[in-house]
């Protein structure tokens, strides 16, 4: 019988053993589908020093030219320290699969005792056979845990797309403020300079010659503010991207993209938030390891101990008689005072936890979908009526001003005033074209993932469920 268990022992072992193996990518394949059919971006694990020479390549061509949204994105998934840590944390939790998927490592000892002419001596193999028994279990709940950090790599990647774009949508519209209020400012000079000619000639009261002199002045401390906002943004998004050194010297557009003709129709934005969204294959991964982990709690309930040892002990007596004995021993836990009833309870409730707050998420992504797309058809009509309206309006004044002012019907603070008025109007243009397109990567994120939220409470449910065997 101890025979029989020994071999039946070691061919389970060589059998499960045989299986565990490293992924070739270190689990970077499913990153790289999700990162491109989502974003259309490549993303790579820096492990070598060739990798390291591959990305520097692309950031140098990137930023040879001037910096878009998509570049901006591709230079942060290829640079982002931070996110190269996630990439090697998923290396990492392959590790941790391969290694629960292996059979627990037999125990060799040997003793040897000599005294008054006897010697003996002893060898001993031990095995965890509720370990060995457990191991489909435990494989299965570690290969879901590495789906998971598979799951959380394509997250942490998306998120910080969805933010490098926000991030270059901030810092252009930053620089189209600077460059507007410094065109306000240059106007404001002149003006001021005008009045106080005026006011020396009596031409102007000193009401009128300050309210000139204030409007340039706080159109200056607006543009410090404004120039602060931008360097602020500016250095946002070099963070995000991961640069440094001779690197921080890249050109940003202008002015933000136009509006595009006609904006998304998503009817099914709920459904396709559901489907797709990252935090949500995460959660109902983890549902599936909790359940496994309850299984092997209750299949583990009442032993939580079982070793196995074959002995074998030779004995030479004084008189040279060499006695030989042979035999086995078994270990085990007997379930007194703990039958195992707290950890099964623990794991059904655990389970219960993560069952319930992966259906509180499906209500939440559900509810972001809604209102992210709600938001963005409403920056678009928004910053579509500046583009059609507001703007066209104001340049017709603007235009029928000046010919007034040629034909003398009006005075020169008028036209200034007019000024002033389509300075601000040009101002909220910029603010809703800069809000469609935050709204539009907020929409993206909504759907595809990359919401950052304090609601990722399903992942911290307990991952340490399955028994241990000390």
């Amino acid at each position: 019988m101890p025979g029989l268990l020994r071999r039946a022992a070691l061919a389970a072992a060589l059998t499960l053993g045989g299986c565990a193996s490293f992924s070739p990518d270190g689990g970077m394949s499913v990153v790289a589908d999700i990162t491109g059919r989502t974003i259309g971006k490549d993303v790579t694990s820096v492990r070598s020093a060739d990798d390291a020479e591959r990305v520097g390549a692309v950031t140098r061509t990137l930023l040879a030219r001037t910096l878009s949204s998509d570049a901006a994105v591709q230079l942060a998934l290829l640079n982002n320290k931070g996110l190269q840590a996630a990439y090697h944390e998923l290396a990492l939790s392959d590790a941790d699969r391969v290694e629960a998927s292996l059979p627990p490592n037999p125990t060799f000892s040997l003793m040897r005792i000599s005294g008054d002419g006897a010697l003996e001596a002893e060898r001993q193999v031990a095995g965890d056979i509720l370990a060995l028994a457990t191991l489909p279990l435990r494989s299965e709940i570690a290969r879901e845990r590495f789906r998971q950090a598979q799951l959380k790599a394509a997250l942490a990647t998306l998120r910080l797309a969805a933010e490098v774009r926000r991030a270059h949508v901030r810092v252009v519209a930053a620089n189209e403020q600077v460059a507007l209020l410094l065109e306000a400012q240059s106007a404001a000079e002149a003006t001021a300079k005008l009045a106080q000619k005026l006011g020396e000639t009596g031409a102007l009261n000193r009401l009128d010659q300050a309210r000139e002199q204030v409007f340039y002045a706080e159109t200056t401390a607006e543009l410090a503010s404004a120039r602060r906002a931008a360097g602020s943004a500016r250095e946002r998004l070099i963070r995000l991207i991961g640069l440094w050194g001779d690197d921080l010297n890249f050109r940003l557009p202008e002015r933000l993209p136009a509006l595009p003709r006609r904006p998304l129709t998503q009817p099914f934005v709920e459904r396709d938030a559901v489907a797709h969204r990252i935090d949500l294959q995460i959660a109902r991964l983890e549902l599936t390891a909790l359940a496994t982990s309850l299984q092997l709690n209750e299949a583990a309930r009442f032993v939580t101990l079982l070793d196995l040892a074959g002995l074998d002990r030779k004995t030479v007596e004084p008189d040279g008689r060499v006695i030989r004995e042979r035999g086995y021993d078994v270990q085990f836990q007997i379930p007194i005072f703990d039958g195992g009833e707290v950890r099964v309870r623990q794991a059904a409730e655990t389970y219960n936890i993560a069952f319930n707050r992966l259906t509180e998420r499906a209500v939440t992504v559900r509810s972001e979908a809604r209102d992210a797309y709600r938001r963005y058809r409403a920056a678009y009509d928004i910053a579509g009526h500046y583009a059609r309206e507001v703007l066209p309006l104001r340049q017709i004044i603007s235009e029928e001003m000046q010919l007034r002012y040629s034909s003398m019907q009006v005075d020169i603070f008028a036209l200034l005033l007019e000024a002033r008025q389509r300075l601000a109007s040009r101002r909220a243009a910029i603010d809703a074209v800069s809000d469609f397109f935050l709204a539009e990567a907020e929409l993206s994120a909504a759907v595809n993932g990359g919401v950052t939220t304090a609601e990722d409470s399903v992942q911290q449910t307990a991952s340490t469920l399955a028994p241990t065997h000390d």
